[in-house]
C-alpha cells in the first residue's frame, strides 16, 4: 500500500465484483487521529485561558467550550475538503475524538486563569 504525502488514509480498489472498496493506510490514519487529538487539546487549553481571562462563569464557560469544539470540527472538515472518508473512517472521528479529554483541560485552565486574573 502506498503512503500518501497529503495524509489521506484511504484509497479505492476494486473487489472481485468490480465494486469500489476503501482501503486504509494505518500509519496515515493514526497520524490523522493524533492531529485531531492534539489540536483539540491545544484549543481546549487556549480556550480555557481565554474563558478565564474574559471572566466566564458557570454555563457560559461550557457554552464557550462547545462553540470552540464546534468551530474546530468544522475547521477539520473544511481542511479535509469535506471528504471525510478519505482521511478518517467516520464522521465521529472529527466530531467526537478528544472531546472529553479536551473538556478536562479546558476546565483546568479556565479555573486557573480565572483565579489568577479575577481573584488574585
Amino acid at each position: 500500500m502506498a503512503v500518501h504525502e497529503d495524509g489521506r488514509a484511504s484509497e479505492k480498489r476494486l473487489d472481485e465484483d468490480g465494486n469500489d472498496m476503501p482501503i486504509f493506510n494505518a500509519e496515515n490514519f493514526q497520524s490523522n487521529i493524533k492531529s485531531i487529538y492534539y489540536s483539540r487539546t491545544f484549543l481546549s487549553i487556549i480556550g480555557g485561558v481565554v474563558a478565564g481571562i474574559w471572566g466566564f462563569t458557570g454555563l457560559m464557560g461550557f457554552i464557550f467550550y462547545f462553540l470552540i469544539m464546534t468551530t474546530a470540527s468544522l475547521g477539520f472538515a473544511a481542511k479535509a475538503k469535506f471528504s471525510i472518508h478519505k482521511y478518517f473512517d467516520s464522521w465521529n472521528r472529527i466530531v467526537l475524538d478528544g472531546f472529553l479529554g479536551g473538556l478536562m483541560s479546558f476546565v483546568l485552565f479556565w479555573t486557573f486563569a480565572y483565579d489568577i486574573v479575577h481573584i488574585f
